[in-house]
């Protein structure tokens, strides 16, 4: 737990890799906000109980704001019982399709799926998916939603479809805080789920326009604006390189190989730079070839070349 302004806290699991992801407790009085659950449910207990033994005002937590659909920020919502859980329309909507039952069961499938297996072990085998009963938002909505934790004010910002169809930035105007959710990885390649990138930049500039002092990201560590305009050049950069290589007819996959990361070579997960430029790809015209394979099988793919 860090104390990012006063009764704000950011939670942060380390290395911010696959599934470690961040949340956030926002406090004013008795009240209180959760930003995010994590992966499982010990996890989650976990942090619950963290927070509990930090403030009071996590004995009770009033409300729950998922930022995105993605299972390592909701599958622990069941833990927060009693909490009004706010998430967009959209990402209400893909939480559908991202059960924890449905994880549970391709874990077990991994040691039959041969590298992509191998893969999924490596990313996901420290987390527990079995007996995760789901809870859903019981509040949606489009755009923007203004609430209130006592007498501060926290504004919900729908910034997608980026990294997921209904991505949501958490803005704290008066402290100039934002809970970024996973449209900010800080040290960790992003990796685009629904795209397109152009949305992710735009994203990225709204950020950035709200003028923050400090961004609590999905995963990595708290950070400046500064982090933000670095993911921003990223996706501009990789724009470019991919752009280049689409117009010599190169592949999607031959393209994320051939890309010099240079400034950006140092990120974690660089296996996710090739679902990146297919995603630039598509939205530079390409159609996607029936033989290209999944984007979790070519990241598998390009993980074992490391």
């Amino acid at each position: 737990m860090h104390e990012v302004a006063s009764g704000i806290w950011a939670y942060l699991q380390p290395d911010g890799g696959w599934g470690w992801s961040n949340a956030g407790l926002i406090t004013d009085g008795d009240r209180s906000l959760l930003v995010d659950t994590l992966f499982d449910l010990k996890l989650t207990a976990d942090m619950l109980a963290t927070m509990r033994r930090t403030t009071p005002a996590a004995k009770k937590i009033n409300t729950l704001v998922n930022t995105h659909a993605n299972g390592d920020h909701w599958y622990g919502n069941s833990l927060v019982e009693g909490a009004e859980i706010v998430a967009s329309a959209s990402a209400a909507a893909e939480m559908l399709e991202l059960s924890p039952a449905g994880f549970a069961q391709l874990m077990k499938s991994a040691p039959d799926m041969g590298e992509t297996g191998a893969f999924l072990m490596r990313i996901f085998g420290s987390f527990d998916f079995e007996g995760i009963d789901v809870a859903l938002p019981n509040r949606t909505f489009s755009d923007g939603l203004d609430l209130t934790v006592g007498d501060r004010r926290v504004s919900l910002i729908e910034v997608g479809p980026a990294h997921t169809a209904g991505d949501v930035v958490v803005h704290l105007p008066d402290e100039r805080v934002i809970f970024t959710g996973d449209i900010l990885f800080h040290g960790g390649h992003p990796i685009v789920w629904a795209g397109p990138v152009s949305n992710w930049i735009a994203a990225c500039d709204r950020i950035l326009a709200l003028d923050p002092v400090l961004v609590v990201p999905g995963h990595g560590p708290v950070a400046g604006p500064a982090a933000v305009a670095d993911l921003k050049g990223y996706f501009e950069y990789l724009t470019v390189e991919a752009r280049r290589r689409f117009d010599t007819g190169m592949s999607a996959a031959d393209a994320a190989r051939d890309i010099d990361l240079g400034p950006y070579s140092g990120w974690s997960e660089d296996e996710r730079v090739v679902v990146n430029v297919g995603c630039l790809y598509r939205e530079f015209g390409a159609e996607t070839p029936s033989d290209a394979g999944s984007p979790l099988d070519n990241m598998a793919a390009w993980a074992g070349e490391r």
